[in-house]
């Protein structure tokens, strides 16, 4: 399940590892907001290109076919779960035995959220991803004992 956050990444390299181990496609689940109406989305359409595109750097090189799949985020006003429970049907209709899913995500659909649904309906085992760590860009700066020794200015006294 992607849901163009940081996070996707750490979940696609997980979900990929599984399919792969399975020998299985992948079910690339592309979350879109419920502002973007639903006729305008597909697998090819814009917004989901993006979406995807962030993490096939990943998975391109990876010997694992993947489905691309659109899920659109319904409008306030149903139940806490009932996003979590339309996207476990989307992947039983998919037969997919497990979903992959950041612990961080949209409301409804944090990977907690998707535990529970599946616990309630039956649904497929949730994996929980936590997010990549951050590390820096920046060079560690050397040890004080690899520093060059300061030089004094030259004086005639």
């Amino acid at each position: 399940m992607l849901t163009d956050r940081v996070d996707d990444v750490a979940v696609a390299e997980v979900a990929s590892r599984i399919a792969l181990a399975r020998r299985v496609p992948l079910l690339l689940t592309a979350v879109m907001p419920p502002h973007l109406r639903r006729s305008d989305l597909g697998p090819a359409a814009a917004p989901v290109r993006a979406v995807l595109a962030r993490v096939m750097p990943r998975i391109g090189p990876l010997p694992v076919g993947y489905i691309p799949e659109v899920f659109p985020l319904p409008a306030q006003g149903g139940s806490r779960l009932t996003a979590a429970k339309d996207l476990l049907a989307l992947a039983t209709r998919h037969r997919a035995p497990e979903v992959v899913a950041s612990r961080r995500g949209p409301e409804g659909l944090d990977a907690y959220a998707l535990i529970e649904a599946a616990a309630l309906r039956g649904g497929p085992y949730v994996h929980a991803v936590s997010p990549a760590s951050w590390t820096s860009l920046r060079r560690p700066s050397s040890p004080s004992h690899l520093r060059c020794p300061e030089r004094k200015p030259f004086s005639d006294e």
